[in-house]
């Protein structure tokens, strides 16, 4: 039988409010077993490109990175916030590391073409993830930390989305043991009635996803998100719980199967 892994992302306002963050950590550490943490950042990131008088723009819910943006995600997903968490989980007891795809070359990708006359710029779409030396990490009793920033084993950083870095990861992993992928924001789970946070839908399937997509339900940046998760259960991910920060570790939320 495969030891349990439990790897949960981190986005959206959990990690720019302080509060939350630390509730959210608090949360991760109780959560027995193995486990790693992937992290996003691009609130963080838009806000200090503004400082920096660089624009950011947004094409469904993905960013453009251009050239100056490269420099300002790669300073705060990699830097800022990739090393804050690891202090904050330091002070918990917990033996984090934070890495990019770039480190121990844990992750790769290619530049993502033009598409629908779309250029996202210095964007990565994944090739491959290493289980092997993401174990070795894990089975040496760290916790792995993944920035949202991956390479193309030719010296070029790439941004690379969160949700897609913590599917990878969870896919690869999922050979050597039994996966859950929790998906943690500031919303209770994708919600049916995005102002009101009792309509959570408690369960969505492939052809539920089309359903929410084509009647709008489902839009932006929660697209990618349910397009990753699909993706790593089909992959052979256990089980993928989209849900509210303060609620993971519990049954709260939305299960994609």
């Amino acid at each position: 039988m495969k030891e349990k892994l439990t790897i949960v992302k981190v986005g959206g306002a959990v990690v720019e409010d302080p509060a939350q963050l630390g509730a959210l950590l608090d949360g991760f550490c109780r959560i027995g077993g193995r486990k790693a943490l992937v992290h996003g950042g691009g609130r963080r990131a838009t806000q200090v490109a503004s400082r920096l008088g660089i624009e950011s723009r947004m094409v469904g819910g993905r960013r453009i990175t251009d050239e100056a943006m490269l420099e300002v995600v790669t300073m705060v997903y990699g830097g800022l916030v990739n090393k804050g968490i690891v202090a904050a989980l330091a002070s918990r007891g917990v033996s984090a590391i934070g890495l990019t795809g770039a480190d121990m070359d844990v992750m790769r990708s290619h530049r993502r073409p033009v598409r629908d006359g779309i250029d996202f710029g210095f964007v990565g779409d994944v090739d491959r993830a290493d289980a092997k030396r993401l174990s070795a990490l894990i089975e040496g009793g760290a916790v792995p930390v993944l920035a949202p920033l991956t390479h193309d084993g030719k010296g070029q950083l790439l941004n690379t989305n969160a949700d897609t870095i913590a599917s990878e990861a969870a896919k690869a992993l999922a050979q050597a043991y039994d996966v859950t992928l929790v998906y943690s924001f500031e919303k209770p789970g994708v919600m049916a009635d995005a102002d009101d946070p009792t309509s959570v839908i408690p369960s969505i399937t492939r052809a539920d996803f089309e359903r929410l997509t084509a009647d709008g339900t489902v839009a932006g940046g929660m697209i990618p998100k349910i397009e990753n998760a699909l993706a790593a259960v089909e992959a052979g991910v256990s089980r993928v719980v989209i849900t509210q920060a303060s609620a993971i570790g519990t049954d709260a939320g939305t299960v994609v199967h």
